[in-house]
């Protein structure tokens, strides 16, 4: 069996979404190479999740899982649901200024720059390799959720002003993950 096999856990209900600062989150995640009906159900999971957090995108590794996948809905709808696996960018350019958030990192914000047009290259769930395209909110969720693949969280880009602000906020997902051990 394949190396995505010993990733993927049998009872994906016990999934959930993991919080900063959770040392999975900061692990560069490895390729997925097993295309099978476990891929498929953990996909599923992480929509219910994402849809459950209100969220636009969701990346693997917020789910502890160190696999370069993530999961899209720009519209927050099921007929808008987007899989990306093993995503690389093959471009970028122009440059955007927003506000960005992340289920990780709950009740925190930042503004943050980035690339206001960006194009992929992933697979889908059968393996298939395919192109896509975004600009604005769809770049921006192409990059965010590829930090998160490679172990970059928006805190890790938040100026110090920003961080100084979000603090406290900081200090109690700390103070949450330690008693949570």
């Amino acid at each position: 069996m394949g190396k995505i096999v010993s990733v993927i856990p049998k009872d994906l209900a016990a999934l959930k979404i993991i919080h900063f600062p959770d040392p999975r989150l900061s692990k560069p995640a490895s390729d997925v190479t097993e295309f099978d009906d476990a891929l498929a159900r953990l996909v599923e999971r992480m929509f219910e999740l994402m849809y459950a957090a209100r969220g636009v995108g969701l990346a693997a590794p917020q789910v502890g899982l160190p696999l370069r996948l993530f999961v899209s809905s720009p519209t927050v709808t099921d007929d808008d649901r987007h899989v990306y696996l093993n995503p690389r960018v093959l471009s970028q350019d122009g440059q955007q200024e927003e506000e960005e958030g992340c289920l990780s990192l709950p009740g925190i914000t930042t503004t943050l720059k980035r690339f206001n047009r960006v194009t992929i290259e992933a697979q889908d769930l059968a393996g298939r390799k395919f192109q896509e395209s975004g600009e604005e909110l769809i770049a921006r969720i192409f990059q965010h959720e590829m930090d998160h693949l490679d172990g970059r969280l928006i805190v890790d880009r938040m100026g110090t002003v920003a961080r100084l602000a979000y603090r406290r906020a900081l200090k109690e997902l700390q103070e949450d993950f330690e008693a949570e051990k």
